[in-house]
């Protein structure tokens, strides 16, 4: 135990001079009785010292004291306190692709939808960030526990053009890192830094972290997508995917060039299968409301520094309480 005041102490030398104030009145009271002892209203004043239901509120009543003095210094205990925690990501395909209309209305808006639905169904120790990736990968919002903030972020993601998910999954693991508090786990290489690489350098292990990784699965750049599903492994960091798309596909144009998209389920559910998480399907409502019973808040217990003085304060409160009440009761006073 440790004390934000500890100069405050000192007044405990209040306590043994008490004590003897205490003694030196009971003894004037022996010798009061003693002297006017003719008198029968008196007698029962004297006695060769202080009986047991005498000392008995009295050691109340300094103990009292003792506590309080103890409660003005402010004491501060180390105690470890359950709490539900967890941080999210949610990391979103912005390519030029997530304009496809094979879930209505658009990819994008759809995806939109199911992250907005999951964040309002997280609770409030849940830390939520925000990734948007194409052919690269940005941290659009950190987390954090202003859930209207991310749902604000979310509505203003808009498609862009090409799709690296290697690289929306190491900025999401980035992402946590640096709010655990420990160094980036990505260098960047390239005048305009565009290309991202993890680097070697140890790094905290995250199991109440986890990514939600919401995109149709056409990977058309580098890195891999699996050796980031690896680093995340590693990292304890669990990749949820949700499948934004059908298998069907749809017809679009980007940049001028018409192309057929479609949802790849198979990149997605090797990602998920190889960082311990789950692949669900956004078009399957039933499937996708799953993924708001498995991403629990993990309890967790975490050490910390608590002050304490409401505590003591309570307890000289009652120590007191209780000694007047047994004054009260055997001499119809306190002392």
């Amino acid at each position: 135990m440790s004390f934000a005041w500890p100069s405050l102490l000192v007044f405990l030398i209040i306590i043994p001079l008490l004590l003897l104030a205490y003694f030196w009145m009971q003894r004037r009271r022996r010798d009061f009785a003693s002297r006017f002892g003719s008198l029968g209203l008196l007698r029962s004043a004297g006695g060769s010292g202080p009986t047991a239901s005498r000392l008995v509120p009295a050691t109340f009543f300094l103990s009292g004291i003792a506590v309080l003095i103890f409660s003005m210094a402010r004491p501060q205990a180390t105690v470890s306190l359950p709490r539900l925690e967890g941080t999210v990501i949610l990391t979103f395909d912005v390519s030029g692709s997530m304009v496809a209309d094979d879930l209505k209305p658009t990819r994008m808006e759809a995806a939109k939808t199911a992250a907005s639905e999951f964040v309002k169904n997280q609770p409030s120790g849940v830390s939520i960030g925000v990734v948007a990736f194409s052919d690269g990968g940005i941290t659009v919002q950190a987390p954090t526990n202003d859930h209207e903030k991310t749902l604000e972020t979310i509505s203003r993601l808009v498609p862009r053009r090409g799709t690296s998910i290697a690289n929306g999954i190491l900025v999401s693991l980035n992402a946590i890192a640096l709010d655990a508090g420990d160094p980036p786990i990505l260098k960047t290489s390239g005048a305009n830094n565009e290309s991202l690489e993890p680097v070697q350098a140890p790094q905290g292990w995250y199991p109440s972290a986890v990514v939600v990784l919401l995109s149709d699965g056409e990977n058309n750049e580098e890195p891999d997508p699996m050796m980031a599903a690896d680093l995340a492994a590693d990292l304890g960091v669990r990749v949820y995917t949700v499948g934004i798309g059908s298998t069907e596909g749809s017809t679009i144009t980007v940049d001028g060039f018409t192309i057929h998209s479609q949802l790849d389920e198979g990149m997605l559910r090797a990602i998920s299968d190889d960082s311990g998480g789950n692949y669900y399907n956004a078009a399957n409502e039933d499937e996708l409301l799953e993924i708001y019973g498995d991403l629990k808040p993990k309890l967790s217990v975490k050490t910390e520094e608590m002050e304490i003085t409401s505590i003591f304060a309570g307890i000289g409160m009652l120590v007191f309480l209780i000694g007047g009440v047994l004054s009260l009761l055997w001499f119809g006073r306190v002392p």
